[in-house]
């Protein structure tokens, strides 16, 4: 066991708290008035209120790393590969805390930004972060990190809970033997996943994980939602993404469902009968919900009548239920209802067969084998007891009360495509000979797959600690927003990594980076932008500080 990284490892929280503490004080001063925050400075400082988001994303990251390597060393497993991996990418963020954090390719978010200059000399000055600074994110060890993989070494997966390691063994067989034999030629013919396919992931369970027994569901919750997620996004994000609108679905009826509604939809949502789409965006509103115009009006006959026009709505053919998101009042969200709304599946000729809805498929880069659509609604009925909880203007909150769930697993969809990006560039590099060795041989090369390797462990350990937050009932709407935000951005940035790995080859079609790099990018889109994300993270940090 490495005594000294793990000493250091337990000597990380009071310098990086000490730190977080004066950045959340720089941008209270800045960015509220009288103790409450100012949207108009919020507005024109935004860069700031970004960058409190991301300063606390890294140090979190860092600090759920710390957390994992104290597990393994009082188990006596803090190995090799395992404290190579944690003083390089603990060095490395430590770094940038210190010194400028990149919250896209071409934005660098710098202490001084938030008058922090004195903080960041004090943080590099704790004894702890000047180790980590010299002793971690050096070419010595991405080295020897990345001599250790190549030699066999795997760095430790297990989890506090023997069930979750079943869980993620049984999952990992299943996509390595279904899943990621296949997944590049269903990608590359833009199909959607076989229902044979589909049906096999039912019987493993996994529409069902958060869903009750008494549903029939596995009642396992967030972190093995999340390890579910994680393994078959590493085949192909599709697979991740398949309990996707499950696991929306199912929140919203188990959450704010009618005893009706829980026992017509959460047994068929937990065994794969029913697959859910949610149709909740619209061509004008993107994230601003609030602006949204299609409306749900009671008919003469008892129904709700929908009308309006929604995009972007993934696996929408295939689906036999809408959660879908309407005005029922004014503008506003007080306005907006949820309803349930069943339908048929369609297919690639008629993919709407129903009446008073229409639409077709939007062409996409990446993230095929569920496909989008746009759906326009002209009077669509939907019955009465369709509105979800019986009461109307509540959709927004409902909504709400999925998100933090549905952005932890978004997280882990990014981590397992992370996972998959560096995959690919670790074959590659031992596989590619150029200049008479293998091309992983090469400082560049290794120094690429070392980072990889070390920022999907930093995003793993963070969405573990959002969905184990959830788990024990927390309020974690922050950690789940700060997971989405590093790992999409660690998924962008592996595959890019791994891309470049391969060369031109990795430009051909042929090859499954090409599929994973078009995967990759919508991460830092779709669940909440990158911006957006950003947004909610710093304001959640603020409000937190002032309560």
């Amino acid at each position: 066991m490495d005594q000294p990284l793990a000493q250091h490892l337990h000597d990380l929280a009071a310098p990086l708290r000490a730190y977080l503490a004066a950045a959340t004080d720089a941008a209270r001063g800045r960015l509220t008035t009288d103790g409450t925050f100012d949207a108009a400075l919020a507005q024109e400082r935004q860069r700031e209120l970004h960058g409190l988001a991301w300063i606390t994303t890294t140090a979190e990251a860092v600090l759920a790393a710390a957390q994992w390597g104290l597990r393994l060393a009082r188990a006596r497993r803090l190995a090799g590969a395992e404290g190579l991996l944690l003083r390089v990418g603990i060095g490395e963020y430590l770094a940038q805390l210190a010194g400028g954090i990149a919250m896209s390719q071409s934005e660098i978010f710098r202490p001084a930004e938030l008058g922090l200059g004195d903080a960041a000399a004090a943080l590099t000055a704790d004894a702890t972060v000047a180790w980590f600074l010299r002793e971690g994110n050096t070419a010595g060890n991405r080295q020897a990190l990345v001599a250790a993989i190549r030699a066999g070494a795997q760095v430790d997966e297990s989890l506090t809970d023997s069930d979750l390691d079943m869980v993620r063994d049984q999952f990992r067989r299943f996509s390595t033997e279904r899943i990621a034999p296949h997944a590049h030629q269903w990608h590359l013919d833009d199909v959607l996943i076989p229902d044979g396919v589909v049906g096999e992931m039912a019987q493993l369970g996994t529409f069902g994980v958060c869903i009750a027994p008494e549903y029939g569901g596995l009642g396992l919750g967030k972190l093995a939602m999340c390890v579910v997620t994680e393994e078959l996004s590493r085949a192909w994000i599709a697979a991740g993404s398949l309990g996707t609108r499950s696991e929306i679905a199912g929140e919203l009826i188990s959450l704010a469902g009618t005893p009706r509604q829980k026992a017509q939809w959460l047994p068929g949502i937990a065994s794969g009968e029913v697959l859910p789409t949610a149709v909740f965006t619209e061509p004008d509103t993107g994230s601003d919900l609030g602006s949204l115009r299609t409306r749900a009006a009671r008919g003469t006959d008892g129904t709700w009548r929908i009308t309006g026009n929604k995009t972007w709505i993934t696996h929408a053919a295939r689906s036999d239920l809408m959660t879908l998101l309407a005005r029922t009042g004014d503008q506003g969200y007080a306005g907006l209802s949820m309803f349930l709304a069943p339908k048929p599946r369609g297919d690639d000729a008629q993919p709407f067969p129903a009446a008073g809805m229409s639409g077709g498929e939007i062409r996409v880069l990446g993230y095929r084998g569920m496909k989008e659509y746009e759906i326009a609604f002209e009077g669509f009925a939907v019955p009465d007891h369709g509105l979800l909880g019986g009461v109307e203007g509540q959709g927004f909150k409902q909504l709400m009360q999925t998100f933090e769930g549905a952005r932890v697993q978004t997280a882990a969809r990014a981590v397992g495509v992370a996972w998959k990006a560096y995959d690919l560039g670790l074959r590659y590099a031992q596989d590619r000979k150029q200049f008479g060795q293998a091309i992983v041989e090469f400082p560049r090369v290794a120094d690429k797959l070392a980072l990889m390797l070390a920022e999907t462990v930093l995003a793993r350990e963070l969405t573990y600690h959002a969905a184990t937050e959830k788990d024990k009932g927390h309020r974690c709407d922050i950690e789940a927003g700060m997971a989405k935000l590093l790992a999409a951005r660690v998924a962008w940035s592996n595959a890019d990594q791994s891309l470049q790995i391969h060369g031109g080859n990795g430009y051909a079609l042929e090859f499954e980076i090409s599929r994973v790099l078009c995967d990759a990018r919508i991460l830092n889109i779709f669940e909440g932008a990158a911006e957006i994300q950003a947004q909610v993270v710093g304001r959640g940090l603020l409000a937190r500080a002032s309560s």
